[in-house]
Formats: structure tokens, sequence, C-alpha cells
């Protein structure tokens, strides 16, 4: 079987690893060693005692590749559990993006106007430039990014995606 023919796939995980000095570098590093690429990358505390992370990534590659992937994060010491979010079945995807656009007049007035269709909410303002807070799906953001591209986008900042699986899950 050649992975090369296969299509590349892309695929969340969320990975539970202990809260430990260095855990962020052993699994960035795994994907460096193999060849693998990170397209979004997000840690976040999720335990009162501060003891244990979720790490989101999201990769691509085709299915065995994926599969390599999972098994070699859950042979690191401090990962707890790896869920590919992608082959468990239906999940919510959200990323928080800053965008700042400059302009006047009527592109000022269109840049209001699409934030708001967009839910975007302006969070710094000033009478030539607006910053802009928009989160949903990437698709959501990468498109309002687009549009805002003709009104004078001049910065953007992403989180990357953060994924969680739909309903009452184990």
């Amino acid at each position: 079987m050649q992975i090369t023919n296969q299509p590349s796939e892309r695929h969340v995980l969320a990975v539970v690893v202990d809260n430990e000095a260095g855990i962020l570098a052993r699994i960035a590093g795994m994907f460096t060693a193999r060849g693998y690429n990170i397209d979004s990358l997000t840690v976040a505390d999720i335990s009162e005692d501060h003891q244990v992370s979720r790490i989101t990534i999201v990769t691509n590659g085709p299915p065995p590749v994926i599969d390599q992937i999972h098994a070699q994060l859950e042979r690191l010491v401090p990962v707890h559990k790896v869920t590919d979010l992608t082959e468990e079945g239906p999940h919510v995807e959200r990323e928080l993006a800053l965008i700042k656009v400059v302009g006047t007049g009527d592109k000022r007035v269109e840049a209001l106007r699409l934030a708001d269709i967009f839910r975007a909410k302006p969070v710094d303002t000033t009478t030539e430039s607006f910053i802009f807070e928009i989160t949903g799906a990437p698709e959501k953001i990468d498109s309002f990014v687009h549009l805002m591209r003709e009104l004078g986008l001049v910065d953007v900042g992403r989180t990357g995606i953060v994924g969680m699986m739909r309903g009452v899950v184990d």
C-alpha cells in the first residue's frame, strides 16, 4: 500500500495530557521528526488542580498516516487519551479571530454591515479603524477575512481550532 497515492484528509485530534513542562515540545517534535504537518494547535488547562491539559491538533494526511499519528501520540507517556474527533462522528469546531480593518466612508460602513451579518463584534474602534472579534467554524472566519481584504484588512490574529464531540460521550 502506497501512502502517497491516497488522498489527504483533514483530521481534528483531541489529546488529553499531563500538564507538565516539555509535553508540547515532545508532541511537536514527534510531528517534525516524521515530517507531519500541524495546521492548527491549541492547548488549554482542563482540570481544577491544573494537572491535565487538552491539546487540539488539526493535521492532514492519508488514512495510514493519520493512524500512525494517533498510535504515536498514544505511546507518549504523559498522554492519557487521543480522540480523533473526525473519525468519532459529529463534533463542533470553533475558532476565535481578531481582525483589524482600516477604512473611512463607504468602506467603513460596509465593514460594519458585513460584521453585523457575520456576528463579528467590534472590540476596538477609532475614527479610521476597527478590530473585530469573530468566533465560529474556520470556514466562516475564512469567508469574513476574504471579504474584509477588499475593505481595508491590515491584520489577522487567529487562535486555532478547538473541537468537542456532540452529545453525551464517555
